[in-house]
């Protein structure tokens, strides 16, 4: 989704005035939140995801633990 934000400069406007200018109308824009949301932007794990570190994880809680009680850790 583009959106172009285009700024001319006037015929008695200075090279700062027309910096700002365009400043503003980018922030009003809302670009630069759109794109930092979207560098961002992690995807929802899948269901298949979650069930194996689930699994991973209670594998390794329990080996941690088997090791407490053989007094190896």
């Amino acid at each position: 989704m583009a959106i172009n934000v285009e700024v001319t400069k006037n015929q008695n406007e200075n090279n700062t005035n027309l910096i700002r200018r365009f400043s503003k109308q980018v922030r009003e824009a809302g670009i630069l939140n759109r794109v930092r949301g979207v560098k961002f932007f992690e995807r929802k794990a899948s269901q298949f995801v979650k069930k194996s570190r689930a699994l991973k994880r209670i594998q390794k809680t329990a080996e941690i633990e088997r090791l407490k009680k053989l007094g190896k850790l």
